[in-house]
């Protein structure tokens, strides 16, 4: 298994090549890119900033949750901080697997438990020159429910 929050360009295909195996007759790959829209603003580049030591351990959590669930070792996940342009890679996250359907599964169940759990935050730029914090929702759903006002 492999984990990082890394500051510089990720290569899905490194990434992807980290989870091969003969044993393997699936590999899954999950790409997350900065996109040009937010919620109706036009979007210029963002920023992710982390708490980097509690991010690694939560990381790696997420990795060791998904490998126990679905006997797999074959997991790779790496998420870039810093500053970002326009279809830069964010996250990249491969699994390999001897079948497709645990490989979907336990790529899924990383990228959702990452956007819950994972102390990185985003701050966006607009074309308009604004720039701001945004809040992960499902992260605020989550605090919510456990913590309800």
């Amino acid at each position: 298994m492999h984990t990082a929050i890394v500051d510089r360009a990720i290569n899905p295909c490194a990434v992807l090549n980290s989870v091969a195996g003969h044993h393997n007759g699936a590999s899954v790959l999950f790409v997350g890119t900065v996109r040009d829209v937010n919620d109706g603003s036009r979007v210029s580049g963002l920023d992710y900033s982390a708490y980097t030591e509690m991010a690694r351990r939560e990381l790696s959590a997420i990795a060791d949750e998904a490998a126990e669930r679905w006997n797999t070792t074959d997991i790779a996940i790496e998420h870039r901080v810093g500053s970002l342009d326009l279809g830069d890679v964010s996250v990249v996250i491969a699994v390999g697997h001897a079948h497709r359907g645990e490989a979907y599964e336990a790529s899924r169940y990383i990228i959702e438990e990452l956007k819950k759990r994972l102390p990185i935050w985003k701050k966006e730029h607009y074309l308009d020159g604004r720039s701001e914090w945004v809040q992960n929702a499902e992260a605020v759903i989550l605090s919510e429910a456990k913590d309800p006002l």
